[in-house]
């Protein structure tokens, strides 16, 4: 139809989907560009979900009381006082973000590089989105002195910014920004009357429970909404449960408002099991304190094995503290990568595709610059089938399970062939605890999550590879 605008699937997914593709047709991939939890399912969320399956009824758009109420604890455990009737739950938090977007007028103001859905639902949203660029030492929230800049520009453009999205910790970069950070943000956001949508999905992915998380609701409790879900803590991703918290005060009924509007329009309400499920996980019984604690430790020594084998190719890369993500940068290897036909994200991912069957989602597709050599790689699925994630989970070093220490035998193989560097012999176990950021934990040499060691799988042509990942 003429005047039909293309909407590319997000790529994310087109590779997520790529890759079960490749593997179904014999493939074997070391998938990294997808952030995915996959955890074994507790048997108390079974339990749960089989509870609920009776509950066929709408419901309240809102949520049920009792699951409310659960998320209400969570967020009082986590120093945020909070009452039923300042939750909305919702089948994932991704909706949750949209509907912000229909409500919060004017434009959104993004850190750069950032998720990438925020952009496009602003897209959606008929709103610009602003990217700021981050600071040096974290991601998830923009540099300050380039936030007022990018205020004053666009407030000059004509445009006008009137909301600002923080991810704590950070998807893409893996890293938390520090306490003094968020509140010099926050006191910028007061001063320009910015509403703050904080995405925290990854809080309880927080590599040191006792490292200084800071919420910017804390701070401009009045302006700030968050965000959360069990998809990334609790591996429920196909699930999607989700809920948000909003602000007491008038600020926040109106924004509740806006969103339970947009709700009911959109999704009507969370699936009655899933709200049986929210109930009780939200509460974190036993079982569940357990999973999140087991979970971040596994998460954090993988995330710091693969952040090493990135400084040993002779990448820059900030070390993870939090979800299950790193960001590499490879502009200290610009020569020898432009040698090689690399010269931008695009063709960085591509040749790690090509020569290495290494699947990364490229910087330009997260906002970052084109030109820039960087690409993040999710972590969380190194770790195996269901018996290798439980497993992975009671390891006291997961990184020298030999399902895991194949698979980062491999990326390090790739990593070095993207210059023809090979890595120097590294120990084969992390001796750092979960909560000590400050060691990375060494890739051992071993088999691959599918049993074997070849690198690559053949070239690919970039007609293989999904436009809209490219």
């Amino acid at each position: 139809m003429p005047g039909l605008p293309r909407r590319p699937l997000s790529p994310n997914l087109a590779l997520d989907q790529l890759v079960h593709e490749r593997r179904a047709a014999g493939e074997s991939l070391v998938h990294l560009a997808f952030g995915e939890a996959r955890l074994p399912l507790l048997p108390g969320l079974a339990r749960a979900l089989v509870e609920g399956a009776g509950r066929t009824s709408y419901g309240p758009v809102a949520g049920r009381a009792d699951a409310r109420e659960a998320v209400a604890g969570y967020f009082a455990r986590r120093d945020l006082p909070t009452e039923a009737d300042q939750i909305v739950l919702a089948p994932g938090s991704k909706p949750l973000l949209m509907a912000l977007q229909l409500t919060v007028p004017g434009d959104v103001l993004l850190p750069a590089p950032a998720w990438n859905t925020y952009a496009p639902q602003a897209a959606y949203a008929g709103k610009r989105a602003i990217a700021v660029p981050v600071p040096a030492d974290c991601g998830g929230v923009p540099e300050p002195a380039a936030l007022r800049a990018a205020l004053a520009r666009s407030r000059a453009a004509g445009q006008k910014p009137a909301s600002l999205v923080l991810t704590l910790p950070d998807n893409p970069t893996g890293t938390l920004a520090p306490p003094r950070l968020v509140r010099e943000i926050c006191a910028l956001a007061r001063a320009e009357d910015l509403v703050v949508i904080s995405d925290e999905i990854y809080r309880d992915v927080l590599h040191d429970p006792a490292g200084g998380y800071l919420s910017p609701a804390e701070v401009v409790p009045e302006r700030t909404v968050v965000t959360t879900g069990l998809s990334k803590s609790l591996g429920l991703g196909g699930w999607r449960i989700g809920a948000a918290r909003f602000p007491a005060g008038d600020l926040g009924r109106r924004l509740r408002e806006g969103v339970l509007s947009a709700a009911g329009e959109l999704w009507s309400t969370l699936a009655g099991p899933m709200q049986q499920v929210a109930a009780y996980a939200f509460a974190e019984p036993p079982e569940v304190v357990r999973r999140l604690r087991d979970a971040a430790r596994l998460h954090g020594a993988v995330a710091r094995a693969v952040h090493r084998i990135a400084l040993d190719a002779g990448a820059l890369c900030r070390p993870p503290t939090g979800a299950f993500y790193v960001y590499p940068d490879f502009e200290p290897l610009r020569a020898e990568l432009a040698a090689r036909g690399v010269t931008g994200s695009a063709s960085l991912a591509r040749r790690l595709l090509d020569e290495s069957g290494v699947v990364v989602l490229a910087g330009h597709l997260l906002g970052d610059a084109p030109h820039a050599l960087r690409f993040k790689a999710a972590t969380s699925l190194l770790y195996g089938d269901e018996h290798g994630q439980a497993e992975a989970l009671a390891a006291d070093d997961p990184v020298r399970l030999p399902h895991i220490a194949g698979q980062l035998a491999r990326i390090a193989d790739a990593f070095a062939e993207l210059t023809g560097r090979r890595p120097a012999p590294a120990p084969v176990h992390d001796p750092a605890p979960a909560h000590d950021v400050r060691r990375r934990a060494e890739p051992s040499r071993a088999d691959d999550g599918d049993g074997e060691r070849s690198p690559g799988r053949g070239p690919m042509k970039k007609s293989d590879v999904p436009e809209e990942a490219r």
